[in-house]
């Protein structure tokens, strides 16, 4: 028997989909959610507690919550990514440390002390509310999208320069291509800052799951609170799950 007969032969490896590795979070989220059902349906709720914990109340504070987190970090997209592009092209290079600083201080305040100021000039509901979120969760995406162009390979830029491309085709086409991980990470930080951060929104009076959690410890229910505190958990983790999708999906072959 030759001696090429008796080499190991390779089995294939078998891998998992990609979108079966992103099915843990979800798996999760729906078995905390069905203990919470469980656990409530078990309890002897009062009047009280029958007029929070029922579907239509619970779909309302969940939707305003969603609504006031999807729309801070939309405005936070437009705000800091654009901002986060002018400081790195050079004419505006030096201004990088006073755009971080000032990104910085509204994140650095207290986020219910940045909401009373707000409140004092703009009255209370939804724009307050949206406005201390978007000052709140801005740092993370401008610092990620400065970060992300000026890790984008130097010889690679000079690369596409030297095929001709304009400059706005070597930003779109290479430098933000390849940032848009990092970009992606930092707004995946954002939307699970925004939305812990908009709990306190109930008390501009801009709704969401700050209600139950407020209502369950001014009236000492816990059923109440501990099912607003569950749920603003499970949309945390609910949006940086798709925030990790994004990444998986848009993240540039090879990287």
């Amino acid at each position: 028997m030759s001696v090429e007969s008796l080499s190991p032969v390779k089995v294939p490896v078998l891998r998992r989909p990609a979108a079966l590795r992103h099915l843990g979070t979800p798996a999760a989220l729906a078995l905390v959610l069905g203990v919470l059902y469980l656990w409530v349906s078990t309890q002897e709720l009062d009047s009280i507690e029958k007029r929070t914990l029922n579907r239509t109340y619970i779909v309302e504070r969940v939707t305003e919550h969603l609504r006031l987190s999807f729309t801070a970090a939309l405005l936070v997209v437009v705000i800091a990514v654009p901002a986060g592009i002018l400081v790195t092209r050079p004419l505006l290079r030096r201004a990088t440390p006073l755009v971080l600083v000032v990104a910085n201080a509204g994140q650095a305040v207290p986020a219910i002390g940045l909401l009373v100021l707000l409140t004092i000039q703009l009255d209370v509901g939804f724009r307050t509310a949206v406005i201390g979120l978007v000052a709140s969760a801005v740092l993370p995406v401008l610092r990620n999208t400065i970060t992300g162009i000026e890790q984008v390979d130097r010889s690679l830029v000079e690369t596409a320069r030297g095929m001709g491309m304009r400059p706005l085709q070597v930003l779109l086409l290479v430098e933000l291509k390849l940032a848009v991980p990092v970009i992606l990470a930092g707004l995946r930080t954002a939307l699970v800052f925004a939305v812990g951060t908009a709990t306190i929104a109930t008390f501009v009076n801009a709704g969401g799951l700050g209600d139950m959690i407020v209502n369950g410890i001014k009236l000492q229910r816990m059923p109440v609170l501990v099912t607003g505190s569950v749920l603003a958990c499970a949309v945390a983790f609910l949006l940086d799950w798709l925030g990790s999708l994004a990444e998986s999906l848009l993240k540039p072959r090879g990287l």
